[in-house]
């Protein structure tokens, strides 16, 4: 990777909400120039309002779309990261009950468009001098639970990405980050998972004291992108001290 005298560039996908907007702000205020992706326009308008960062509304599961997208993030100058951050969960039903259509859904927004708009930015990425790959993953990408097996699979997927990346790419100037959060309590993630049953999106939360924050990972992601060039964190697993595992978290009693 080159020194760059203007500021460093990267796009965050996912960006309306959680972990995304949190890592927008965090980049920002280490003075990145980000361009900020998601679906909902307003959300990131409001985003832009507040850190001063660019926008694109986009759907990353319509090819059509990210390639607008890539279009107008390679238009301004050298790209120097792409945090591939939009994802999520849908369910928690055991396999043998599961909705083979939420399977599918997780698989299209967890691996399909990260790797569309992975495969349509990483030349700039390249060429530019050299650049980051961020995935954010997920505990879940390293370990099963109940009712998490569409879920989990996904981000297996997603994970195998970065790992086959990081063989394909090595002795090219792209480092391959993954940043795999644990339970982090975020404005929507839980909820969006239960079709916006609120009740059902707190227990998951219930009894334990101190789950991360969205602004923890991004903190995470901030520091992975700002270490020497000659250094690449492959793996970034983070979890509350309350959780041990994907299933063993330590809750306060009657909860």
């Amino acid at each position: 990777m080159t020194e760059q005298t203007s500021p460093p560039r990267a796009v965050v996908t996912g960006a309306s909400t959680g972990i995304g907007a949190a890592t927008v702000r965090a980049l920002r205020e280490r003075g990145w120039d980000v361009l900020a992706t998601a679906r909902r326009t307003d959300r990131l308008e409001a985003l832009a309002q507040e850190t001063g960062c660019a926008v694109f509304a986009a759907d990353l599961t319509d090819p059509a779309q990210v390639a607008a997208l890539a279009d107008r993030a390679t238009a301004d100058g050298p790209l120097r990261a792409l945090v591939n951050n939009a994802g999520g969960a849908i369910g928690l039903d055991p396999v043998a009950d599961a909705d083979v259509a939420d399977w599918l859904g997780m698989y299209e927004m967890n691996v399909l468009a990260t790797l569309r708009l992975t495969q349509a930015l990483l030349p700039a990425l390249e060429s530019d001098g050299g650049g980051d790959l961020v995935f954010v993953t997920s505990t879940a990408a390293h370990g099963a639970y109940p009712g998490g097996g569409g879920y989990t699979a996904a981000k297996r997927a997603e994970r195998e990405i970065a790992l086959t990346l990081r063989q394909e790419l090595v002795g090219r100037p792209v480092r391959i980050i993954e940043i795999a959060p644990g339970m982090v309590k975020t404005e929507e993630f839980a909820l969006n998972r239960f079709d916006g049953d609120a009740e059902r999106a707190e227990k998951v939360y219930a009894g334990v004291a101190e789950p991360l924050v969205a602004a923890d990972i991004a903190d995470a992601i901030a520091w992975t992108l700002t270490r020497p060039a000659h250094v690449n964190v492959d793996l970034l697993m983070i979890r509350p001290v309350a959780q041990a595992t994907n299933t063993l978290v330590a809750r306060s009693e009657g909860r």
